[in-house]
């Protein structure tokens, strides 16, 4: 089986998905990021695995399901904190964010029989899911985050380190108010969805 590793801010005004704001406030755009957090973890919890981890910068609050194991974020960049969550690991292990609230089940429910490593690819050029048969933090450390060719460096990094990449689903990120509706849409039951249809300039 496999450990599931939720990485995430909480979901506090001005500190979450400053992107949104504007056309959303500070208090809008926390609360998106609150309901895309909940959606996330709920599918986590709805998925195979022998333990479920949430690597949080910041404190739980009301949307943590039971089931989960809480760490904190180590200090330092993005690629520092990916890296650190898979130090938690000592078995196979697969990584995302908070960003995508239409994950599935499904697409969470992955095995390493026919490679080392899983990469879910975003469309801004990121990547929403990271999988490693067994985890190497030095993997990650040192690839530019938050570009364009974030994505496609750190897949090229398992390919050099002599790793069969398996790759996921394409999935679109939550950054922007075209965003938020583009996802929404396509998870049009869940937390986000509903919080979404609740503030008006996301109509």
């Amino acid at each position: 089986m496999i450990t599931l590793l939720v990485i995430a801010k909480e979901p506090r005004p001005g500190r979450v998905k400053t992107r949104l704001t504007p056309p959303f406030s500070p208090e809008q755009a926390a609360g998106l990021a609150e309901a895309a957090l909940a959606d996330t973890l709920r599918a986590v919890a709805a998925a195979p695995a022998t333990r479920r981890l949430l690597v949080l910068d910041g404190r739980p609050g009301r949307w943590l399901p039971p089931g989960f194991d809480v760490v904190p974020q180590c200090a330092g960049g993005l690629d520092a904190r990916l890296a650190d969550a898979f130090a938690h690991c000592s078995g196979p292990a697969l990584l995302i964010g908070m960003d995508t609230p239409q994950v599935t089940p499904d697409l969470l429910t992955v095995d390493f029989a026919d490679c080392d490593a899983l990469f879910g690819p975003a469309e801004d050029g990121g990547f929403w899911a990271l999988g490693l048969a067994r985890p190497e933090p030095g993997l990650l450390r040192g690839v530019p985050m938050s570009t364009p060719v974030t994505g496609a460096v750190q897949r090229e990094r398992l390919v050099a380190a002599g790793l069969r990449v398996r790759d996921l689903p394409r999935l679109r990120d939550v950054d922007t108010a075209a965003d938020a509706r583009a996802v929404a849409a396509l998870a049009p039951h869940g937390a986000f969805a509903a919080r979404l249809a609740g503030c008006a300039v996301g109509r």
